[in-house]
């Protein structure tokens, strides 16, 4: 079993599917989870519900070791636009998009308090 350091949070969010695929037959959602040092900002490993071994890996060694904070989320995007194109491409960055979204306001929040 993998083990994280203290630092590190997880979120995940969800995207839907479009109906074309073979995915959606067996989900109708694709969710993307980040494994987030919260120090700095730092992707440390991710998870996709996607039914191919080799989509998930791919697209880990696309998302693992991206600095979210130094970066924001919309680099990271655009580069799983130019490397993967896989028929569930918008809805990983949608499920993306929204994972980071959460993390934020989580942030936000722990700083406050």
């Amino acid at each position: 079993m993998k083990t994280y350091s203290e630092d590190t949070v997880y979120f995940i969010s969800y995207a839907k599917l479009p109906m074309e695929i073979s995915a959606a037959n067996m989900h109708k959602v694709v969710g993307v989870g980040l494994v987030i040092n919260r120090n700095t900002g730092v992707i440390e490993d991710s998870s996709c519900t996607l039914i191919t071994e080799e989509a998930r890996s791919f697209l880990k060694q696309l998302i693992v070791g991206h600095n979210l904070h130094e970066e924001g989320i919309e680099p990271l995007i655009e580069k799983i636009k130019c490397r993967f194109h896989g028929l569930s491409q918008k809805a990983i960055c949608v499920a993306l998009k929204g994972t980071y979204d959460r993390y934020v306001i989580w942030k936000n929040e722990m700083t406050t308090k």
